[in-house]
């Protein structure tokens, strides 16, 4: 049985209108979302992840807006909702759960009232109904002793269940999709994957689609079906979690998996980290924009415009002019153990090479 399609974004462009320039946050991106199915959209801090989810929901902080791009939940184009259209679609079909716990919640609210506004601001429930679910919606997210905590503060609540909180106030009106905005940011380890498990088991319970939006590749690997992961405002490879988990074919996706601990990796490969910082989307480089980066780049990266996304396996689509299948082994191990920027690794050698100096005359 073929999955049915719930959401599909079609060639989404979101900019900002600023003094110095045109940012292109969200820069051409396509992707779908299957009913009941979980997608991870990953990439480091300013790749478009959170401006393309905030653009689902029409949520775009000024001065930016969607300039051109169709995002269709189930054949509704949610870019032509009016505003009484967005504000229903907003929570009962589409819900979102916000970075950070600690300031997504109305310090001089209790709990419990927080969730059951959440319910009565889309009428989708009576007050009465709203109140009485408060409680079941609590207990569902583990959070103990719910009879009594809906009546506490923020403030009362530690930061795992703060975060708990947020999930049933996502959770509340029942939607078919679920956005998750970095879920475990700003939670130590222990209480992330309490966190990761939660969200695992509510997702085999409730069956509703989920989009995680992260840079933790642990936790994606935990809770993911597809992945996309984001450069730029564009998408640079997609595809089935394992698979690309296995077969990486960009050099940014490559870098990212290479950059984290793995327990599926031998002990003795180092992590490599990813040198420079991600391009200014107002000037950003000419060509592809991960060439000045990239371990791998060659003259075509500097000088063409940037490929289209193309398949490179059953599923797996990538855009780059040098895929990793294409990339020689001595190359592989050259950047596998470049740990550090050439510029700093020679920074080091002449500090080093000067403090012998200095002790030698010493």
């Amino acid at each position: 049985m073929l999955a049915s399609t719930l959401l599909q974004v079609e060639d989404l462009h979101t900019q900002f209108f600023t003094s110095r320039g045109v940012v292109h946050a969200v820069d051409g991106v396509s992707f779908h979302v299957d009913a009941g199915e979980t997608l991870g959209v990953v990439g480091e801090s300013g790749c478009g992840k959170t401006m393309t989810a905030l653009s689902i929901l029409r949520l775009i902080p000024e001065p930016g807006r969607i300039t051109s791009g169709r995002i269709l939940f189930r054949g509704r184009d949610v870019t032509k909702m009016t505003d009484e259209e967005i504000r229903a679609f907003r929570g009962n079909d589409v819900a979102m759960i916000f970075q950070d716990p600690m300031t997504s919640l109305n310090p001089v609210t209790r709990i419990g009232r927080q969730i059951e506004e959440a319910m009565t601001a889309h009428e989708r429930f009576t007050e009465q109904v709203a109140r009485a679910r408060v409680v079941e919606l609590l207990k569902r997210v583990r959070v103990p002793a719910a009879e009594s905590r809906v009546k506490d503060y923020p403030h009362q609540f530690s930061g795992g269940m703060r975060q708990r909180a947020m999930i049933a106030m996502g959770l509340s009106n029942e939607p078919d999709l679920l956005i998750a905005d970095e879920p475990t940011t700003a939670l130590d380890v222990t209480v992330q994957a309490q966190i990761i498990q939660l969200m695992k088991q509510l997702n085999r319970e409730l069956g509703a689609a989920m989009m995680l939006i992260t840079h933790n590749m642990a936790l994606v690997a935990s809770l993911c079906e597809r992945i996309v992961v984001m450069y730029a405002g564009r998408i640079v490879e997609e595809g089935p979690v394992e698979q690309i988990f296995k077969s990486p074919q960009h050099p940014y996706t490559w870098s990212l998996l290479r950059s984290v601990p793995r327990v599926d990796e031998a002990r003795k490969n180092r992590l490599v980290s990813i040198r420079g910082l991600p391009p200014d989307l107002i000037s950003p480089p000419s060509g592809f924009k991960f060439h000045p980066r990239c371990p791998f780049v060659i003259d075509k990266c500097k000088s063409d415009p940037e490929p289209q996304l193309e398949e490179v396996a059953g599923a797996q689509i990538a855009r780059c002019w040098v895929l990793m299948r294409n990339v020689k082994e001595d190359s592989l191990e050259a950047a596998k153990q470049s740990a550090l920027s050439h510029e700093a690794a020679e920074k080091l050698k002449q500090a080093s090479a000067a403090e012998m100096g200095g002790g030698a005359s010493a």
